[in-house]
């Protein structure tokens, strides 16, 4: 990605560890579509599929902006009633064309620079786990936790989920960072009491101007005050 405009780092919230050297257990939560995985193209193609099937006349921008939230509930709002069968043909299309996703360019170093310094990792994601977890299986990263969608809880933007990876992982709020790309995945942020970092090159904008946004996965190291310490970042290795 070209360079952007120099990075601006709001303010976090407060008891938000961004930046800051706390020797208390330190997490990085992040968002699987948008953040780690570039998956539009297998979104579009299975998209395409449930309007040939089902006789959708909605378009993929409109079920793009929102992103984030579970499936299910994005039917709701598009005002789409048979949300089990169009679940059904969208999951059968996009595990057929999951090899159409990438992996962003230098997040894997990224999250092994933030794993090293002694952050542990962990997801927060509204895809189901069956398709999640082969997409991050390319990442190679040791995430701790993965949370998805629960059929007894509340998804994003309800806290509800990023609560319990941090209870999985045995980390405060206030030792936790959430990266993610959707307007939902802020306001979930916000409701569990973690700073958030807006992922720019994701597929959504960041409601307001507080947030802080990382224009790539590189200025994520910035923001998390997380250093490489044997040199300066290179993109496809850790120097």
């Amino acid at each position: 990605m070209s360079p952007k405009a120099p990075l601006t780092v709001s303010p976090p919230a407060t008891g938000s560890n961004v930046g800051c050297g706390s020797e208390a257990p330190r997490c990085l939560l992040l968002d699987l579509d948008g953040v780690l995985v570039d998956t539009r193209p297998v979104m579009e193609l299975a998209w395409r599929a449930v309007q040939d099937a089902h006789g959708v006349t909605v378009p993929f921008e409109a079920y793009q902006e929102h992103l984030g939230r579970p499936f299910d509930d994005i039917m709701g709002l598009l005002g789409l009633g048979n949300a089990e069968e169009i679940h059904r043909t969208y999951a059968q299309t996009s595990a057929a064309a999951s090899h159409l996703a990438q992996e962003f360019d230098g997040i894997t170093d990224v999250l092994l620079a933030v794993a090293a310094n002694g952050w542990s990792l962990g997801v927060v994601t509204s895809k189901p786990l069956p398709r999640a977890t082969p997409l991050l299986a390319r990442i190679g990263c040791p995430f701790a936790a993965v949370r998805g969608p629960d059929e007894h809880g509340r998804g994003k933007p309800a806290p509800d989920p990023i609560l319990l990876a941090l209870i999985d992982l045995g980390v405060d709020p206030a030792d936790a960072t959430y990266v993610g790309d959707m307007a939902v995945d802020q306001e979930a942020a916000r409701r569990a009491g973690v700073s958030y970092v807006h992922a720019g090159w994701g597929y959504g904008r960041p409601m307001g101007a507080y947030p802080a946004v990382a224009d790539t996965p590189r200025q994520l190291l910035h923001l998390l005050g997380v250093s490489t310490h044997k040199g300066p970042f290179v993109e496809g290795g850790l120097l």
